[in-house]
């Protein structure tokens, strides 16, 4: 592989956390800004991974709460980098939980983060180039640049006209074209 180019397998990261008391709402469910703190953490080591620089969180899409994660299960958050871009990176969290007793293992949060690479003044710097493998690993690469120009867009960054894989899911009569 070239020195500017790495494979998502290169920046995949697995971390396991049980949950214990002091991580715990009132309803012996994991707090969701720890949960929050430990995905932040997996991705950052992930975008770390593939730049070999210190990165920064630049912006986090939308946390999907599927189920909660209950006082003492185990939580595993695996992470990858879907895409690079010019300095920044967005990488893909999945959280399990798992109640090891009951012997049930599911899968309870996802999100995508997105990290900017830093040199140590904070400044950008570029990243290598990603390359995907297999059919999971592409389609996660292909949406990322949708959903990059969505959160450009939603942060006043991006004027709507410009955004050209957004405008192509879209006919002329802003009917989908995609189901």
């Amino acid at each position: 592989m070239e020195m500017n180019k790495k494979l998502v397998k290169e920046s995949e990261v697995i971390m396991t956390e049980m949950v214990l008391p002091n991580d715990t709402n009132t309803l012996n469910n994991l707090m969701g800004g720890k949960l929050m703190h430990w995905m932040d953490v997996v991705a950052a080591i992930a975008a770390q991974r593939h730049s070999n620089s210190i990165v920064v969180t630049a912006s986090v899409d939308n946390i999907s709460f599927k189920n909660p994660i209950a006082l003492g299960n185990v939580v595993t958050l695996r992470s990858q980098v879907t895409r690079a871009f010019s300095t920044s990176m967005e990488v893909y969290i999945e959280v399990f939980a798992e109640d090891i007793p009951a012997n049930k293992k599911y899968a309870s949060h996802k999100a995508f983060f997105t990290f900017v690479a830093v040199d140590q003044q904070g400044m950008p710097i570029k990243v290598p180039e990603l390359v995907p493998n297999g059919k999971k690993e592409e389609e996660l690469y292909a949406g990322a640049l949708r959903r990059r120009q969505l959160r450009l867009i939603l942060a006043n960054r991006m004027d709507p006209q410009d955004a050209t894989e957004l405008k192509s899911l879209f006919d002329l009569d802003g009917v989908s074209k995609k189901q």
